[in-house]
């Protein structure tokens, strides 16, 4: 079971959002996330998931001056495909900072954390694809099944209020999708609803056959909180019939505990290959002014409890 230093107040590192860790097979844990500022990318990396916390973080990319890529630098997510490794987060542009899209970072080397990294541009969709990315876009997360690669991602759609739902389709390589979008989830339950009608943050975790994808709902402030789809890893992914999507949320505010909107998770194991969730929550139920500009919100981990009937039961 995971054990940090500051498992008594729950924080694990202070004032990172939309937290991301990755396993490399060489053993190597990596971490990073949503910095306050919103203009750069930063990566840590440690032996043991516990290190991470402590470990010397390093500046990979910073925002553009002007054009794209210049604003709301959010959501960094570390993958290794196909021999090399990417880095996808969303941004907006220096002069239209809500013009929010997806974007790629490729390593040329084998060091995330020290070698150089060249910008890819915009995440690609489909030739005949007419929809994806034509809109605010955002919190990518490519995972693997079967031999191949799927991206989902949250986007908004509508007329008057937006809504932001979450779409997956089948990668032709690691900067482009190979398949028309398919809508995930919508927002249908009140608490999907509440501030802002929310589906983003997707993350996915695998176990007996089984493909649980986590996801985000709501605004940012207590109300956020983490519902969870699933489906057979034999399945036809691209098939919305396919996913079962849970009435209730899995993880949500619990003010006994002086934790205030869970979510924007990622999944790892730990030192004894355990399934471990990593989220971001806030240590203070009322906000004052926008919640963009409060920092009060950090990384945390829980160990997964697996139940009888097979599901993920993310406790604190």
């Amino acid at each position: 079971m995971i054990k940090t230093k500051n498992q008594s107040n729950d924080i694990w590192i202070s004032q990172r959002a939309d937290p991301y860790v990755y396993l490399h097979e060489d053993g190597t844990y990596y971490f990073t996330a949503t910095v306050p500022q919103y203009d750069r990318i930063i990566i840590r990396r440690s032996k043991t998931l516990e290190a991470l916390s402590e470990a010397e973080e390093t500046v990979i990319w910073t925002r553009h001056e002007k054009g794209e890529m210049g604003a709301h630098i959010w959501a960094p997510e570390l993958h290794y495909l196909e021999g090399r490794w990417y880095i996808y987060f969303a941004a907006g542009a220096a002069e239209d900072k809500w013009r929010i899209r997806p974007y790629v970072l490729e390593c040329k080397g084998q060091n995330p954390a020290a070698d150089p990294w060249e910008e890819k541009g915009a995440l690609q969709c489909a030739e005949e694809d007419e929809f994806s990315f034509r809109a605010f876009s955002l919190d990518v997360t490519i995972f693997e099944n079967k031999g191949a690669y799927y991206c989902v991602w949250a986007e908004k759609v509508g007329v008057g209020r937006m809504i932001s739902n979450l779409y997956i389709a089948r990668m032709e390589s690691p900067v482009k999708l190979a398949t028309v979008q398919v809508l995930l989830t919508t927002p249908d339950y009140d608490w999907e609803r509440r501030g802002f009608w929310v589906n983003e943050g997707p993350a996915v975790l695998k176990h007996n056959g089984r493909i649980f994808l986590t996801y985000s709902a709501s605004d940012t402030g207590a109300n956020y909180c983490m519902g969870m789809l699933s489906a057979e890893e034999s399945a036809d992914l691209l098939d919305p019939h396919m996913w079962n999507k849970r009435r209730y949320p899995v993880l949500q505010t619990d003010g006994t505990r002086g934790i205030y909107g869970p979510g924007h998770n990622s999944f790892t194991v730990d030192g004894d290959g355990d399934s471990v969730v990593v989220f971001h929550a806030r240590t203070k139920k009322e906000i004052i002014g926008d919640p963009l500009n409060d920092p009060d919100r950090h990384a945390m981990l829980r160990n997964i409890v697996w139940g009888t009937d097979g599901q993920p039961k993310f406790l604190y």
